[in-house]
């Protein structure tokens, strides 16, 4: 039977276990905008597809979906040269990852389906939802088994694929319209994940499958994407209200920041890379901003504006062996900013 834990904050206790911090963008002590990366875009040659969540494959290549247009891509940084890959018409494909094998993962979410295509021949094959409530996987991580957990936003539940068996389980998220969005893996193998319609994330044991959910101090956070450091503080980005903070599992603080961007800045994308410092993209402005802070400064200390303007970047992924972080742009763009 699923567990489901509300951890709600009285609001007596909130001084004890909430930190903040509101920036003045003019201080330059806890802010600093003239350290940027370099970020190097190349243009998608399947006009207005939405490439997006590129995935960097075990031999350095760049895989990436066309939500729009329906295909998956492989590019060569090598060569600058694409191969594609068309699924069927009204996929949707929204996210993917590669296994280590070389198989693609991706989420058909406008068809209800976990899909995993053979690159070397183009074959697919298509795992259903084993509810018809389950309409649209959203996206996808593996843990540290090589079993794949995965949101779906309009369903309001979060999945587990057990590749072995093809095996689908899903829990349903007791709250309406929570909109389950980005998704982590933590040193313990839980899950963790955003809670787009809420001001909440949730987590799974997966052990028991049970259900936590964690309210933040905030009625009006809504965080979009998620991230975690080796200390094991699970990082968000707030898209409605322009922030930056960290929930502590170890004893339940959560700490903020105001983003560079201001209150309209529409934080989405991001990702942590090896020297555990967060980068994430204001989407909110044209255009996007490619922004860096050190949670051990705590300052917003890199700032480069996406050279093709971005439209909007929804996913990345770091590669620690070439210290790029790679995304997708709704300008029709892929491109990396490298960040060591």
């Amino acid at each position: 039977m699923m567990r489901v834990a509300l951890l709600i904050f009285p609001i007596l206790l909130l001084s004890t276990i909430i930190e903040t911090n509101s920036l003045n963008p003019s201080d330059s002590t806890s802010m600093a905008i003239n350290d940027p990366v370099e970020i190097k875009e190349w243009l998608v040659p399947y006009e207005a597809s939405r490439p997006r969540d590129p995935y960097v494959g075990m031999d350095g290549s760049i895989w990436f979906v066309g939500q729009r247009t329906h295909y998956v891509a492989r590019f060569d940084p090598q060569t600058e040269e694409f191969k594609h890959y068309p699924l069927e018409d009204g996929a949707g494909p929204h996210n993917f990852i590669v296994d280590t094998d070389g198989t693609i993962w991706y989420a058909g979410n406008t068809a209800a389906h976990i899909g995993h295509l053979n690159p070397v021949d183009g074959s697919i094959t298509k795992i259903p939802m084993p509810d018809p409530a389950a309409r649209d996987p959203h996206t996808l991580i593996f843990d540290q088994n090589g079993d794949i957990w995965f949101t779906l936003q309009g369903s309001n539940m979060v999945g587990k694929l057990t590749k072995s068996t093809k095996e689908v389980q899903l829990i349903n998220i007791p709250v309406e319209r929570s909109r389950p969005y980005g998704i982590i893996i933590d040193a313990n193998n839980r899950p963790w994940f955003n809670l787009f319609g809420t001001n909440k994330l949730g987590t799974v044991d997966p052990s028991t499958m049970e259900l936590d959910i964690i309210d933040l101090p905030r009625e009006d956070a809504r965080t979009r994407r998620i991230g975690i450091t080796s200390d094991q503080k699970i990082w968000y980005v707030d898209y409605a209200k322009g922030k930056l903070g960290y929930y502590n599992p170890a004893n339940e603080a959560v700490k903020e920041w105001d983003l560079p961007g201001g209150e309209g800045s529409r934080p989405y994308a991001m990702s942590v890379d090896k020297q555990d410092r967060i980068w994430f993209v204001e989407s909110g402005s044209d255009p996007n901003m490619f922004i860096g802070f050190d949670p051990s400064t705590e300052t917003f200390f890199s700032s480069t504006p996406v050279p093709s303007g971005g439209g909007t970047v929804r996913h990345m992924v770091y590669d620690s062996d070439t210290g790029l972080i790679w995304f997708g742009t709704d300008t029709n763009y892929i491109g990396y900013a490298k960040v060591d």
